[in-house]
């Protein structure tokens, strides 16, 4: 027997690249999917629930709970920023599927993520690729979430490089960003994947036509939801490709030898023109002063990643579904 398969939830907001990166997932041996969450981001979490239902409807796994999570954001904010102009209105390219006959569990996200932290100590991984806000409110519900969880590997930030929502700003940190400094201050064992490396994990056209090609019941479906992501990336980066944010973070829940880190403090700006900002103290210095940096837990930030490898293991998991 190798060793047990780790314990992955994954807290989404479906989108295209997140339909990729829990495709990939449910074909990955080494891990096992035991709940979906979600959260507004690409959509607004009702339809986030109701496009994460589908997802498993199509990959016949609806064995696999799903959790509504927050609607609002940690400080109660209702002015949410939605990327249906990346994902199409209905988050899944426009392709007006017929509503999944499953149901969301009556349980909230927050509730499933303390429960099962608490069942499993040490023992799940929470992949967050939307914002950060049923993984905060889960750390204010339960003062020991950050010691009992194994893991959060998050998609978030742009270390070292511009955001995507503006300069300062990725998009899943600036969704709420008060959040996500809780996050990244809580003390458990954090991960960030930001844009920094995900612009390196690029799937090309030609990647595209294999996908076509192959007679993958995952790659056949995303086919037909990729064309609008395509398409924006051509418009707003002038690129023939696009960029697979959360499948490269998710494979580094599952084989973090595809990427190097880096280690420090990271603090998340939450007012003015930087809100949303992600900053790494990577430095070895010791400040003079008592400051909002002091004594803060250190998480690891992804510095590099082997796109390559990424790419083709993505380009596998769904070819082979």
């Amino acid at each position: 027997m190798g060793a047990e398969r780790k314990k992955i939830i994954i807290d989404t907001d479906p989108g295209i690249d997140d339909a990729m990166a829990i495709f990939v997932a449910l074909n990955s041996p080494e891990i096992e999917v035991i709940g979906l969450t979600t959260i507004y981001g690409n959509v607004y979490t009702t339809l986030a629930t109701r496009n994460a239902l589908h997802l498993l409807e199509v990959a016949e796994r609806d064995d696999i709970p799903v959790a509504e999570g927050s609607h609002v954001t940690i400080t109660k904010g209702t002015k949410l920023r939605i990327a249906d102009f990346v994902h199409g209105s209905d988050g899944l390219g426009n392709q007006n599927f017929s509503p999944p006959k499953g149901k969301a569990i009556d349980q909230s996200a927050v509730a499933f993520l303390v429960e099962k932290v608490s069942q499993f100590p040490g023992e799940v991984t929470v992949v967050a690729l939307g914002p950060l806000t049923n993984i905060a409110l889960a750390i204010e519900l339960d003062p020991e979430f950050p010691k009992k969880i194994g893991q959060i590997v998050l998609l978030g930030g742009s270390f070292f490089v511009n955001g995507n929502v503006n300069p300062a700003a990725e998009a899943n940190i600036f969704g709420d960003p008060e959040a996500a400094d809780i996050v990244f201050t809580c003390g458990a064992d954090v991960l960030a994947v930001g844009l920094n490396v995900t612009h390196q994990v690029i799937l090309t056209e030609t990647d595209r036509e294999k996908l076509a090609q192959s007679n993958g019941k995952f790659a056949q479906y995303l086919c037909k939801i990729l064309g609008i992501y395509f398409s924006y990336h051509h418009e707003a980066y002038e690129t023939r490709g696009v960029y697979l944010h959360d499948p490269a973070a998710f494979l580094a829940a599952v084989d973090p030898s595809l990427f190097t880190y880096t280690e420090g403090m990271v603090r998340v700006q939450t007012n003015g023109i930087t809100r949303g900002m992600t900053i790494l103290d990577n430095t070895k210095k010791r400040y003079g002063e008592i400051t909002e940096w002091s004594d803060k837990p250190i998480v690891k930030v992804a510095v590099t990643v082997d796109a390559p490898a990424v790419v083709k293991m993505v380009m596998e998991r769904l070819m082979n579904s």
